[in-house]
């Protein structure tokens, strides 16, 4: 048991310094002996583990989706309530849920999907779980009454269709401000989807 765990937490570990290594030198650039260098570990043992860059890749993409799941967190034991449905519009428009994986890997791997079937499938793993995680968070709080969304599933389909064209759109923009208020506009569009009122944050002590 201790064996098999600590087998884990070693591949855990190779992967996410093959996604530092990765990001910081392209995916085209990184390699086994690279990770191991960074690792100072042998090269042998990397391919122990994975045999290939490849299967480091396939990998990664399955530690990615673990990684979006998280946003699925409800508080309170049982079914989803409003501030949960909330809190996951506000994760999914905010630099930390862009930030969750480097851009520029997420669009090298999707290119990747056009040619290698796997990834492809993969990745059509990744968005479907992401839709379906949605879906199922809003049908319950539909059954509570909190919300009345005709149809969950094409609703959060959309939603992640604004996600997925903002942030593709947004990564092209250098104006800070203008990447805000684009981010915010496409937020809103999320919340009035759902009838609901965005989430209300703290606001500052009066002086």
């Amino acid at each position: 048991m201790g064996r098999k765990s600590l087998k884990e937490t070693r591949r855990l570990e190779i992967i996410k310094v093959f996604y530092q290594v990765a990001k910081k030198e392209g995916y085209e650039n990184t390699s086994i002996a690279k990770i191991a260098k960074v690792m100072d570990i042998n090269p042998s043992l990397i391919i122990h583990y994975f045999e290939t860059k490849e299967g480091l890749t396939y990998e990664l993409i399955d530690h990615i989706l673990d990684r979006y799941l998280l946003i699925y967190t409800i508080k309170n034991k049982g079914k989803a309530k409003l501030e949960d449905l909330q809190g996951t519009i506000e994760m999914l428009f905010s630099k930390k849920w862009n930030l969750l994986f480097d851009d520029g890997l997420f669009y090298t791997f999707y290119a990747l999907a056009f040619r290698e079937k796997k990834i492809k499938l993969k990745y059509k793993h990744i968005l479907d779980a992401l839709r379906n995680g949605l879906a199922l968070m809003i049908e319950q709080c539909n059954e509570q009454d909190i919300t009345n969304v005709e149809n969950p599933q094409v609703t959060a389909d959309f939603i992640f269709v604004l996600v997925d064209g903002a942030y593709f759109y947004l990564s092209m923009e250098s104006d800070k401000k203008a990447y805000l208020d684009r981010l915010a506009y496409y937020k809103q569009k999320a919340y009035d989807a759902l009838s609901i009122s965005p989430l209300k944050t703290a606001s500052a002590p009066a002086c």
